[in-house]
């Protein structure tokens, strides 16, 4: 595992939807695809791979949250997300119910 890798697994986190509102607010929130691996994505941001987080923007892998999904997530104040914090941004990961 490269020092990247284990550096940003020890900081995986669970975050509950109203710690996340001021970093969306900010417009700082990375919504990260189901499918897709948290450390992966953030390796992928931390380590400068352009080409690769392209690809996943192009596809609709990672995004800024809609309106939609932010209106979704205020109404369920139970909801927790995998969280990973790659300054400026924070990458989020919906958590099934």
């Amino acid at each position: 595992m490269s020092d990247l890798r284990a550096e940003l697994t020890e900081i995986v986190d669970e975050a509950e939807w109203e710690w996340l509102i001021p970093h969306v607010q900010r417009d700082a929130v990375i919504l990260v695809a189901q499918e897709l691996n948290l450390l992966d994505v953030g390796e992928a941001i931390a380590g400068d791979n352009t080409q690769f987080v392209q690809q996943l923007i192009n596809e609709q892998l990672i995004s800024k949250p809609s309106v939609d999904q932010v209106g979704v997530w205020n109404s369920d104040h139970q909801k927790r997300f995998h969280t990973l914090i790659i300054q400026p941004f924070v990458l989020v990961q919906e958590i099934a119910a």
